[in-house]
């Protein structure tokens, strides 16, 4: 492919080492060489140049929460240095920058008009005294930067918010901005809809049963098809329910797969996950995006295929892509 046989064709940014076990066995097994760059503990110069033509981001909004603060901005930095030099970077800086911003994806989604919860971004709980009239209760409080559905919880007044925050200050971190989303009802049976997508195309879709808990990581370590998980998410308020269900989704509306490649053609993802949900009264409503995207093996089981073969199948086309465009350029 036109690389030393020293050099890597591959570099994983990551900052969960449990949750890249199965991609690296794939890459692994398929003999590419790749390097892992932990985010948690890096640094990088403004003068080396790219050591690898492909680079794959796979760091998580919700490191913060395992004690990697620092992770994020890490990482989104050393993918600004690195695409300003020209290096390939797929769940690059811009589509990252999105998916640690839930008030830039709502607005997003809002611009192309596609149905999504109304949204209001704070940073501080006086300012949402002027739209005391336009807030129906009860509500979903969650922080700009989420990620795994991190410090989110219903709330039931302006007055309860206001407690909450006056009680526990730390509640701002990691970026001292929060949302408050409208709340939509919804069947508990039916749960959320998860669309997986890889190139651009649909890989597969799946249902969540939340049982009222909002950290639905689709990782196996988080969420175990059996037994309990190694999450630092879960809350007080929802360790007393069931876990989270995922089951295989075939039946998945055209439309709604229509509408999802929209999203992910707008955000620039070159894999992720998009969420919708199908209202009491028949809407459906996408509010979502995710880019760093823990693909679930026993849902893609259900499909007939191993999920990380496909992702190495996309990341040897990437670097094959790169090579080829490298060579035309010498032979020009």
């Amino acid at each position: 492919m036109g690389e030393s046989l020293d050099s890597p064709q591959l570099i994983v940014l990551h900052e969960h080492p449990e949750w890249q076990k199965p991609l690296f066995a794939a890459l692994g097994r398929r003999g590419v060489r790749f390097e892992p760059f932990d985010v948690t503990h890096s640094a990088f110069t403004n003068v080396a140049p790219p050591r690898a033509p492909l680079y794959f981001n796979q760091a998580s909004p919700s490191a913060y929460v395992r004690g990697n603060t620092r992770a994020v901005p890490l990482a989104l930095a050393f993918m600004r240095s690195l695409e300003l030099q020209g290096a390939r970077v797929l769940n690059g800086a811009e589509p990252f920058a999105l998916e640690l911003s839930k008030s830039a994806q709502a607005t997003l989604l809002r611009t192309l008009g596609i149905d999504c919860p109304f949204s209001i971004t704070f940073n501080d709980v006086s300012a949402l005294r002027p739209y005391e009239h336009v807030i129906r209760w009860p509500a979903l409080l969650k922080p700009d930067q989420g990620g795994s559905g991190a410090r989110i919880q219903v709330v039931e007044s302006l007055a309860e918010i206001e407690v909450l925050f006056a009680a526990t200050p730390s509640i701002w971190l990691p970026d001292n901005l929060f949302l408050l989303q409208e709340y939509l009802p919804h069947d508990p049976d039916q749960g959320i809809v998860r669309l997986e997508f890889l190139g651009g195309e649909l890989l597969y879709a799946m249902r969540v049963k939340t049982h009222g808990r909002f950290n639905l990581c689709p990782s196996p370590v988080c969420n175990p098809d059996e037994g309990d998980g190694v999450c630092q998410i879960p809350t007080e308020q929802q360790t007393a329910a069931p876990p989270v269900e995922f089951y295989a989704y075939p039946n998945v509306p055209i439309s709604a797969v229509e509408t999802a490649r929209r999203i992910v053609h707008a955000a620039k993802l070159d894999a992720g996950g998009i969420e919708y949900l199908e209202t009491d009264t028949g809407r459906r409503v996408f509010y979502d995006i995710n880019a760093n995207s823990n693909l679930r093996p026993s849902v893609a089981a259900a499909f007939g295929f191993d999920p990380f073969e496909r992702v190495v199948d996309f990341l040897v086309g990437e670097i094959e892509t790169i090579a080829r465009r490298r060579e035309t350029i010498k032979a020009n």
